[in-house]
């Protein structure tokens, strides 16, 4: 569906049924240099089994127009503003679950409105969220280059079980493409950069982690090597309930490459 936030046109996928505000709600966030595809079998079977799902394109990433927001506290407060767009009610609560760079966006979000923070899912997380200076050289000179090397992180293995998307599907070449084709859209932008430096220079996540009020569950790769489990540390501990944590046999992409796996565990947090 289409919607209007902030005066620009914002794209988010309902998992293939029409939104109904009177169901609890679930927000999914994208990482870095994706859009709201990499959620499609979460999206699509909680949308079938009682909830309002939303899983938008960001600012300036697929079919969302407008320039992409400069900073992780910006786009938490924009989570909100999605949902108002939506028709939600002003306090209406939402489950939040960001991968990667949205699962900063996610904590901030719970952070910023903690009363309608229903339940916080942190997909391949850490904090600090730090990238090196080598990585954002090359994303900003040879940013084609930059992708393929991020891109060859983000996997544990070769290829996962035949499931989602099913078999034959070729992940890494896949995610990829999808890359490439986020980048393209954004003309002049080095969007690939722009993500990067908004994960690196987030420094928050303590703060906002002791706001937070609500069920959290992290959700990691055992074999990630862009956001390595041991880099939750610190994050586990600021939270005011200890949050749940969960080990997957999978890489950075853990959607692609555990979708079972996934879809369990985000299962067990809401309760569905």
């Amino acid at each position: 569906m289409k919607l209007t936030v902030n005066g620009h046109e914002a794209y988010a996928y309902t998992g293939g049924r029409p939104l109904d505000t009177t169901l609890p709600c679930l927000v999914l966030l994208h990482g870095a240099l994706n859009d709201h595809s990499v959620w499609t079998l979460l999206a699509r079977w909680f949308a079938h089994h009682g909830h309002a799902v939303l899983a938008p394109d960001l600012p300036g990433h697929g079919r969302s127009a407008g320039r992409p927001l400069e900073s992780v506290e910006a786009l938490g407060a924009w989570v909100w503003q999605l949902l108002d767009a939506a028709g939600f009610a002003p306090d209406a609560q939402a489950a939040l679950v960001g991968h990667s760079m949205g699962s900063l966006i996610a904590l901030e979000a719970a952070a910023q409105a903690p009363q309608r923070a229903r339940a916080l899912g942190l997909v391949a997380t850490a904090f600090p969220m730090k990238v090196s200076e080598q990585l954002l050289g090359t994303a900003r000179e040879q940013p084609g280059r930059a992708i393929a090397m991020v891109n060859s992180f983000s996997f544990g293995g070769i290829a996962a079980k035949p499931s989602y998307p099913g078999p034959g599907a070729w992940l890494q070449g896949g995610e990829l493409a999808l890359k490439h084709r986020i980048q393209s859209r954004q003309g002049g932008l080095n969007l690939f950069e722009h993500d990067f430096r908004l994960c690196d220079s987030y420094a928050r996540g303590l703060e906002a982690a002791a706001q937070v009020r609500c069920p959290t569950q992290l959700i990691l790769g055992e074999r990630d090597q862009m956001t390595a489990p041991k880099q939750t540390t610190a994050l586990q501990a600021a939270f005011s309930a200890v949050p749940r944590v969960q080990r997957l046999n999978a890489g950075h992409s853990l959607m692609a490459e555990a979708p079972d796996a996934m879809l369990r565990a985000l299962r067990e947090l809401l309760g569905a």
